[in-house]
């Protein structure tokens, strides 16, 4: 019994280790057989598995695809890059050399035509002195004080004298005209100082005042005076008021406005200016010398009771009247006067009163000239 027990435990220790070894082998050989692998899928099929309808490529695919984060508009104003902001650093530097280049330019802005107004300024300047202490702001001339001035006159005249005709020839018309007009007043001047105080004749004083200028002689004979014989040299050339009169105020020129500029050294003329005429600002010193003649009672006068209209002498058609019809003729006013009258008017409609343009253009009236006073502008 006890040798049977003890063989029975072997048989079931025996069938324990071998079922112990059977399984363990068979673990043995499952752990070393080869694991059949699926094949491996790509991350866009993992994706599709994992999300197979709501998944979208853009997305997956946005960090290949996104621009540029600079361009991307926000709310905010886009922050400028370092080369954005150099243009607006840089700008006063920019503008500097064109700076630079207009202050060193400003030496060669002189042209010729500059340079030559600078010498017309300082050459009538020259006559200044005369008209503006001498002169007031009537026109009317202090001929006794001036008297003592005849050599300083005629320093002046020398400087007509020899003025060089190429400077001259370069002037624009302005400067010229101012060049005649001071030589011209000038001159009258010299003339007056030289015969003055006047000496009248009493036999002439039937027809003229006492200090008429028409009582100086002439320099041959006896008789009233004969400008022409009156005569002075301007750049190299002999000249008499008469002469530069016609030449140049009348025929070179188309500006009618000289002829109430030039002295007459008489109360019915038009007023000596009280400076030299300059090119750069004729225009305007011709505009002030029409308006003191204008507002003279012996230059333009209307008699609105009578319906008449009162012009100087010199505007008479035979005198100095037609010098304005190529500038100021028209057809289109004062029909009923002839062509200078006409032109005339339409100047003077420029220089007086609204009250007097709307007479002159509105109503009819005859015109009168007045009768010309020669008596000598006199201050005393």
């Amino acid at each position: 019994m006890k040798s049977g027990k003890h063989g029975l435990c072997d048989f079931k220790y025996i069938l324990f280790v071998a079922s112990t070894i059977s399984l363990s082998s068979l673990f043995f050989i499952a752990g070393c057989q080869p694991v059949e692998q699926k094949p491996t899928k790509t991350v866009e099929a993992q994706a599709q598995e994992a999300e197979p309808v709501e998944t979208e490529p853009a997305k997956v695919q946005q960090p290949k695809t996104k621009p540029p984060t600079v361009s991307l508009p926000t709310h905010e104003p886009p922050i400028a890059e370092p080369n954005q902001i150099e243009p607006n650093i840089i700008e006063p530097s920019v503008v500097e050399p064109n700076v630079v280049k207009i202050q060193e330019a400003e030496p060669n802005i002189i042209e010729p035509n500059e340079i030559n107004s600078a010498v017309e300024v300082s050459f009538h300047d020259k006559c200044a002195d005369i008209f503006e202490n001498f002169v007031d702001e009537d026109g009317m001339v202090d001929y006794q004080q001036l008297k003592s001035e005849k050599t300083k006159i005629s320093e002046i005249l020398n400087h007509f004298d020899a003025f060089d005709s190429k400077i001259y020839k370069s002037w624009p018309e302005e400067e010229k005209i101012a060049f005649w007009l001071n030589a011209y007043n000038i001159k009258l001047l010299d003339i007056i100082i030289d015969n003055y105080p006047i000496e009248s004749y009493r036999i002439l004083r039937v027809f003229w005042p006492a200090t008429s200028i028409r009582h100086i002689p002439p320099r041959s004979r006896i008789g009233t005076a004969k400008w022409e014989e009156y005569k002075f040299i301007v750049m190299d050339e002999e000249f008499n008021l008469l002469e530069i009169e016609r030449r140049f105020l009348r025929k070179e020129f188309d500006e009618p406005r000289i002829f109430l500029a030039m002295s007459q050294a008489s109360l019915s003329g038009p007023p000596l200016c009280n400076e030299p005429y300059y090119g750069h600002s004729l225009s305007e010193q011709l505009d002030e010398q029409v308006k003191k003649f204008l507002s003279n009672q012996r230059a333009f006068k209307i008699d609105r009771e009578e319906k008449r209209v009162y012009l100087s002498a010199l505007l008479e058609p035979d005198w100095y009247g037609k010098e304005f019809i190529n500038k100021y003729g028209t057809n289109e006013q004062f029909k009923e006067h002839p062509p200078a009258i006409r032109a005339v008017l339409n100047f003077i409609t420029n220089y007086v009163s609204k009250q007097d343009v709307l007479f002159l253009s509105t109503k009819t009236y005859p015109i009168k000239f007045i009768g010309y006073d020669w008596s000598l502008n006199d201050k005393q």
